[in-house]
């Protein structure tokens, strides 16, 4: 079978130490004795891209060292053809008023260069930093060849539909890109009810010609998921930060049919070796799962 498109990555897939700062904030302190617990070991954890970090002592610098080779590895084991490598901003909404993640675009746009067929761009977006955020994604996108922007609104407490949203969007339809969004819950502990699959009908609806993924299942809202992606041609969605043996049977039932041409498949930093595994051992149509795989991505990046 033809390789894989990780259609959720991060930046960290390529500069590895980038990860481990975010540690130093309460949300992500308190995400790894719940939803991450059982990643954690005398006291340290091991990040999704391979850094090890004292949880009560963790970084506060990050190093955007890039590591390609590492990343070849890793692409090599699991199969992968192209890994999106996103640029995520996250805001602390109740502990800090401040970002507690902020990945650089310009480490990406160096593996971009490098390879541009094996990493795909994707840009963040600040709303809370409109004429900044759309002015970098601009230049990434004409000037160091990204091809996607993702953000994460409901950190910033913020629904897919609030006007803070809206100039992204208009961004991406003059520049020819997708977008993609978290929805469903919060790992960490911010604002879940922005996340709400539904809030994104208005979008879809209001910029038809924007491809729009939704990214993480939007769990517990399966239902409300399937609808956007089965009622909205230009809305897709990827099943990243779930291993596949772990879905919702009522999403994998709709993978399998009408969905079969919306949903991809998506590390989130996770195993991407384990989500093809577990993804081949579902009971998926042969052609579901090469939708799934890869073909839905391609279609859906344009490439």
């Amino acid at each position: 079978m033809t390789g894989v498109i990780d259609i959720m990555n991060y930046a960290p897939f390529v500069a590895p130490n980038l990860s481990g700062p975010e540690y130093q904030y309460d949300e992500f302190q308190t995400m790894v004795r719940t939803t991450l617990r059982p990643l954690l070991r005398d006291g340290t954890i091991t990040t999704q891209w391979g850094r090890v970090v004292e949880v009560d002592n963790p970084p506060t610098e990050a190093d955007p060292t890039l590591d390609l080779d590492r990343a070849y590895a890793d692409m090599e084991r699991t199969g992968a053809e192209s890994v999106v490598l996103t640029c995520m901003e996250m805001w602390s909404y109740y502990s800090h008023h401040q970002l507690i993640m902020d990945l650089p675009e310009d480490v990406v746009a160096q593996a971009v260069k490098a390879d541009p067929d094996r990493f795909i761009g994707g840009a963040g977006y600040n709303p809370f930093r409109i004429d900044e955020s759309l002015r970098t994604v601009e230049t990434c996108v004409r000037e160091h060849g990204f091809s996607y922007v993702y953000f994460h609104p409901i950190t910033f407490g913020l629904a897919p539909n609030d006007r803070r949203c809206y100039p992204l969007y208009a961004k991406c339809v003059e520049l020819g890109i997708p977008v993609g969004m978290q929805v469903g819950h919060s790992a960490e502990p911010l604002p879940s009810n922005p996340g709400h699959p539904m809030l994104v009908d208005d979008v879809a609806m209001e910029f038809p010609t924007l491809k729009i993924n939704l990214s993480h299942t939007g769990w517990p809202w399966t239902g409300e998921f399937i609808s956007m992606l089965w009622r909205h041609p230009n809305v897709y969605g990827d099943i990243s930060a779930y291993f596949p043996k772990t879905l919702d049977p009522e999403l994998v039932r709709a993978m399998d049919r009408q969905l079969r041409n919306k949903i991809m498949i998506g590390s989130n930093g996770l195993d991407l070796k384990r989500c093809i595994d577990e993804l081949d051992q579902l009971g998926l149509r042969e052609q579901t799962i090469e939708r799934v795989r890869r073909l839905n991505a391609l279609e859906f990046l344009g490439r």
